[in-house]
């Protein structure tokens, strides 16, 4: 029967590994080294609420994991939850798992107005999944500047900000 767990540090040996399978696969658009999916892991399964890990059970079977971060967002005047990740094992896929993941994640965080996640467009069975639960395209892209390079670009500008 599926249901969904918190996930716990002694799981590491089995859901690392499906981490890492998810970063080979054509769900990620860029490579991510594997210290910082170990952290993710720990920081996941820590008392820190600022990511949380959740696994996806068949019986008494680990066969997927989800990565949530909740946050607040100007736009949607409230809390947002942000699904960083979600990976179903292959014999796990095509049973409903992901929408029944996504249907209890909506019941658990009733305080949230908005969900967001990403997709690469070219993971096809994925978009159907979300777009099936009523996710959209939006109609902006993001950036990204990790603090490392922040901190270089702070410390350029101060040096020669007119150059």
């Amino acid at each position: 029967m599926f249901h969904i767990e918190r996930m716990q540090e002694h799981m590491r040996g089995e859901v690392l590994p499906m981490v890492k399978e998810f970063y080979q696969s054509d769900a990620v658009s860029h490579p991510v080294e594997v210290s910082v999916l170990e952290r993710t892991f720990a920081d996941a399964v820590s008392e820190d609420p600022v990511v949380e890990g959740q696994v996806l059970m068949e019986d008494e079977r680990i066969v997927g994991f989800g990565y949530t971060t909740i946050y607040y967002a100007c736009e949607a005047g409230g809390r947002c939850m942000m699904f960083e990740e979600l990976f179903l094992k292959e014999e796990a896929r095509g049973k409903g798992y992901g929408s029944r993941y996504f249907q209890e994640m909506f019941e658990r965080h009733p305080e949230v107005r908005r969900f967001r996640l990403e997709v690469s467009r070219s993971n096809e069975a994925a978009v159907r999944l979300y777009e099936r639960l009523g996710f959209s395209f939006l109609e902006y892209d993001q950036m990204a500047l990790d603090s490392k390079a922040a901190k270089a670009h702070e410390r350029n500008f101060y040096e020669s900000p007119f150059e």
